[in-house]
């Protein structure tokens, strides 16, 4: 791949071999899509305009959405497009005065969501909520390792990064209380995860099958599912997550496309039992990302995604076995990250064992006033690193 010419790009984890899409805006403009290339958005619409193709109307929107619906083909064809502009010198007249600084612009929610799930496909994560949360039986229910376990959240309360996030009130009941009482979350934790944006639909009653993932998934986010753990346990009996989760669910301003992670895929860690022949790989179906999590400045975790049990694609397989139908806009997410270590788990309430084991110099849960980052890097097709969009939220009192 040819050096890109594009000053303070090459070498860093914003390189050409990155180019996530987003939708930004400056002064009093329309939000418009854009792509990164270091520290610089190119705003892509003027350009594709001169340039003359089909499908330059869709970089003048507000989301991503008519973008994605495009399909796989035009994505590869731009991403092909995008490459031969910024590291072709001819073509340096056209694309520089279209190049604006990233501290000159303001970062939208990048998508119009339309259905969201999270999964739970973390074997580590699983066990440690189960034996948390269940200490007196298994730590894995018994279909946990037969299929990715998910829920039905709630996409209008996702928001872009950097939306502060107002404490949940609800219902919570302690195991020493006779009676529920109402009032804010005392323990709001976060997750750490990854999300993937869904760009080509699927008709309703067809199934979606695990050697179909590239084609219905336009790329990848980051994504924080914060979750009010004494709201959560006391709902969740017997259908699961409900307001404990649904509160706020945070998503980068970068779409990091599937193509950009191409020398990431690796081998699964292992599935026993074997799955069953809808959800059956073939071929590296695992992602080596790594995470950070970092609490008012200082990392706390290192999550490895690599470490996962259930694919992306066998989520995407599994979304849709009913016949459930895939909308331009859907987001599934892999449930919290974990690995095997202490310093590799991805929630508060695993770090701090449920708040019997303080971490971080005396810290459980999340306090008003704190704000959680989460930052991801993979390899890149160019033999070094990329950077997908990092995660900030900031925690708000209680309304």
């Amino acid at each position: 791949m040819t050096d890109t010419w594009v000053e303070g790009a090459a070498g860093s984890l914003f390189d050409v071999d990155n180019l996530p899409w987003g939708v930004f805006s400056r002064g009093g403009e329309d939000p418009r899509v854009g792509v990164r290339i270091g520290d610089l958005v190119l705003d892509v619409a003027p350009v594709a305009a001169a340039e003359m193709l089909d499908v330059h109307h869709v970089f003048e929107e507000r989301s991503l959405n008519p973008l994605m619906a495009e399909g796989r083909q035009v994505r590869a064809s731009l991403r092909t497009w995008l490459t031969g502009l910024l590291t072709d010198e001819t073509e340096r007249d056209l694309v520089e005065p279209h190049l604006v600084p990233l501290a000159d612009v303001t970062l939208h929610l990048p998508v119009e969501v339309a259905d969201y799930v999270d999964f739970y496909a973390s074997l580590d994560h699983a066990s440690n909520v189960g034996r948390i949360f269940r200490p007196d039986a298994e730590a894995l229910l018994p279909n946990w390792r037969h299929l990715p376990v998910g829920y039905h959240g709630r996409a209008g309360t996702v928001v872009a990064s950097g939306t502060g996030v107002v404490r949940p009130q609800g219902q919570r009941k302690a195991p020493s209380d006779q009676q529920p009482t109402y009032g804010p979350s005392t323990r709001l934790d976060i997750e750490a995860e990854l999300g993937f944006v869904v760009g080509s639909p699927s008709v309703q009653g067809d199934r979606v099958s695990v050697a179909s993932f590239a084609d219905h998934v336009f790329g990848l986010v980051g994504l924080n599912d914060w979750s009010a753990r004494d709201i959560q346990a006391w709902e969740y009996v017997p259908l699961g997550p409900f307001l404990g989760k649904s509160f706020a669910t945070s998503v980068s301003h970068w779409v990091t496309p599937l193509e950009a992670l191409d020398a990431a895929w690796v081998d699964l860690p292992g599935q026993d039992p074997t799955p069953l022949p809808y959800l059956a790989e073939g071929g590296p179906r695992g992602l080596d990302i790594d995470i950070e999590v970092e609490l008012n400045g200082t990392v706390v975790s290192r999550p490895p995604y690599r470490s996962m049990y259930w694919s992306p694609a066998q989520m995407l397989a599994h979304l849709t076995v009913n016949g459930a139908s895939l909308r331009t806009g859907d987001l599934f997410a892999s449930g919290t990250v974990s690995g095997p270590e202490r310093d590799q788990r991805g929630s508060f309430l695993e770090l701090s064992w449920g708040g019997s084991e303080p971490f971080d110099g005396g810290r459980t849960f999340l306090e008003d006033g704190d704000t959680v980052t989460l930052r991801y890097t993979a390899p890149g097709t160019a033999g070094g690193r990329i950077a997908l969009g990092e995660v900030t939220g900031t925690v708000v009192p209680a309304r």
